[in-house]
C-alpha cells in the first residue's frame, strides 16, 4: 500500500476534486491534521438545541460592531465570541465557567478553543501543554467581525518542554469551506 493510496479513500468517501487535490498538494491525509469537514457539523446559527443563544450571538456581534463605528475601539469580548461561535458553528458543549483543562466537549473529544482577535499581530495562539483537550479549535475573527475556526489534534502540537505550544494560523489547513458570519 503506498502513501498516497488515502488519495483513492478521499474519492470513495465523497471527498470533492479540490479537496483531493489540496490533500495532494500537502502530502498528508486532512484526518491526520484533525480537520472537521462541513457537512459533519450544524450550520451557524441554526443550531437546533438553543436559537435563543445563537439569537444574542448575533446581537452581540451587531453590537460590538456599532460599538467600534462609534468610537474607533473594540470591545473586549474575543474569548467569548470565539467560545460562543464554537458552540453554536460546531455543536461544542461548553463547560461550566473555570473549569480547568478545556473549554468544552465535542463527541468524546474535549476541546480548547483560542481565539484570534483582529487586534492580534501574527496570527498565532499559545495553548497550555498541561491541558485536558484532545482537539484544539483556534478561532479568528476578522476587522469586519467574520468568523472562521480551524481544528487541529493535540498530537500534531510543536513537541516541546516549554509551558506553552504555540500554533500559527497560517500554518492551519481550513476545516473547510468556511462560511463567513
Amino acid at each position: 500500500m503506498s502513501d498516497w493510496d488515502f488519495l483513492h479513500d478521499m474519492h470513495n468517501d465523497g471527498y470533492s476534486a479540490e479537496q483531493i487535490a489540496d490533500a495532494a498538494a500537502c502530502g498528508y491525509n486532512p484526518w491526520e491534521w484533525g480537520v472537521i469537514h462541513e457537512d459533519e457539523l450544524p450550520a451557524l446559527c441554526q443550531q437546533e438545541d438553543d436559537p435563543e443563544l445563537a439569537m444574542i450571538f448575533e446581537s452581540l456581534i451587531e453590537n460590538a460592531m456599532s460599538y467600534h463605528a462609534l468610537t474607533g475601539r473594540y470591545l473586549q469580548i474575543w474569548g467569548e465570541l470565539g467560545e460562543l461561535y464554537a458552540e453554536i458553528k460546531y455543536g461544542i458543549k461548553r463547560h461550566k465557567p473555570h473549569t480547568r483543562g478545556s473549554d468544552g466537549k465535542l463527541g468524546n473529544d474535549f476541546v480548547e478553543i483560542k481565539t484570534i482577535s483582529p487586534e492580534k499581530d501574527g496570527g498565532k495562539v499559545q495553548v497550555k501543554r498541561a491541558g485536558n483537550f484532545n482537539k484544539l479549535l483556534i478561532v479568528k475573527i476578522s476587522d469586519k467581525f467574520e468568523f472562521e475556526g480551524r481544528f487541529i489534534e493535540r498530537k500534531r502540537l510543536s513537541k516541546g518542554e516549554g509551558t506553552y505550544a504555540r500554533v500559527s494560523w497560517s500554518a492551519l489547513s481550513p476545516t473547510k469551506e468556511d462560511p463567513q458570519t
